[in-house]
């Protein structure tokens, strides 16, 4: 198998039947040996009917029903695990993005041995304010924290050496990093290409404007994992030194100042200085306690399902 083309998507009837025609073309005129996985993300409408129609009218088309709407990263993943390519395409139902991009994504993965090719939608054909602006203010941030000079992390067409999807789990809303989780795993050798983005003909786009808060706040948690994910008593241990040595810094100040300088004043309880000690120890004690626990969970932690297929999932 040369390519497995993923593809999530919610409520794309209208799109499915071009986009599978397109692709189908693009794989025969270029002599490839593909499979397309559709993943029906809890659609509403007759995406799931289009696809049953397509894996029976190609014996390339494979389908996964997700029971509800669990987001594109868990779609990913279970696409992820479905795949057979040795190299694996994502991209978006909607024509957005265009199929012709295969074959190149393809002969870069192979010839020049890339782990990643990300796609960069450079001339976009989106509103400003509402999509633009915020994608630009996002892939800026995203580049400063993670390290990664990529342009666009949202860019759904991306190209994938199968090594990599194979070893790294994509969850929560994780989708727009995975080439951080792929550095994280030692996959170093990511490259990004300009490609075509065309305008949306069907539907509307499923995302508002809480998804770019919510990719701020996955930055966060990605940032935090990729350095403390493994050892969190690292972090968490650090702090509790510091407010420990805070408190401990204040209770022995007023405990001199008591014996030595002022026996007869105020009660040491009635000081504020009483009240930092006493909250800043609490909280040390507690990231202790955190620290702990991470430590306890990283160590037990192990790889449950987060999604639920249902039972008419197509498999080949």
């Amino acid at each position: 198998m040369d390519i497995s083309v993923v593809i999530p998507l919610l409520d794309e009837q209208d799109s499915l039947v071009e986009l599978h025609d397109w692709i189908a073309q693009v794989m025969q005129s270029n002599q490839l040996n593909y499979e397309i996985i559709f993943i029906d993300d809890g659609s509403r409408d007759n995406s799931w009917s289009i696809i049953k129609k397509l894996s029976t009218k190609n014996p390339s088309v494979l389908g996964i029903r997700f029971a509800q709407n669990f987001g594109k990263s868990q779609a990913l993943h279970a696409g992820f695990e479905k795949a057979k390519g040795e190299v694996i395409i994502t991209m978006d139902g909607d024509l957005q993005d265009s199929p012709d991009e295969i074959p190149e994504l393809f002969q870069l993965i192979k010839k020049k041995k890339l782990d990643i090719v990300s796609g960069w939608k450079k001339k976009r054909y989106d509103a400003f304010i509402t999509k633009n602006l915020p994608s630009k203010l996002f892939n800026w941030a995203a580049r400063r924290i993670s390290g990664l000079k990529l342009h666009d992390f949202n860019c759904g067409l991306k190209a994938y050496k199968k090594e990599v999807i194979k070893n790294i789990e994509v969850y929560g809303e994780m989708h727009r990093y995975i080439p951080v989780l792929a550095v994280n795993s030692g996959f170093k050798n990511i490259t990004e290409k300009v490609v075509i983005h065309q305008a949306r003909k069907h539907g509307k786009t499923k995302f508002g404007m809480e998804r770019f808060i919510n990719g701020f706040l996955d930055l966060i948690t990605i940032w935090f994992t990729s350095r403390f994910g493994k050892r969190p008593m690292h972090f968490f241990g650090f702090l509790g030194v510091l407010m420990l040595i805070i408190g401990f810094t204040f209770a022995a100040y007023l405990g001199i100042d008591k014996l030595y300088f002022n026996p007869t004043g105020r009660l040491i309880s009635d000081r504020p200085e009483f009240f930092i000690a006493l909250t800043t120890m609490i909280i040390g004690t507690q990231f202790f306690v955190a620290g702990f626990l991470g430590e306890i969970i990283l160590q037990s932690r192990s790889n449950k399902e987060r999604y639920h297929i249902s039972e008419d999932t197509i498999t080949k």
